[in-house]
């Protein structure tokens, strides 16, 4: 919890996926962060499993969601 809360960028990374499924654009729309640094945010909250790729093969247009378990525990929190 403490790893999200500390980063406002990661908050708002984490609050914007918990209704629905976002691109890295979308993200960078909704959050006005720059989408390059949304790309890296969303790979530091994926090596903490708290978001997951729904379609990670695919090199463009990729789709992230927060996790089941982690994910949706640490948006109760925030």
């Amino acid at each position: 919890l403490s790893y999200v809360k500390v980063s406002k960028n990661r908050t708002a990374v984490i609050k914007t996926l918990e209704n629905t499924p976002k691109m890295p654009r979308d993200i960078a729309k909704e959050t006005q962060i720059n989408r390059n640094y949304v790309s890296n945010l969303l790979a530091q909250l994926k090596e903490k499993e708290l978001v997951k790729c729904l379609n990670p093969q695919d090199s463009k247009g990729r789709f992230y969601i927060i996790t089941e378990d982690k994910g949706k525990l640490i948006i109760e929190y925030l």
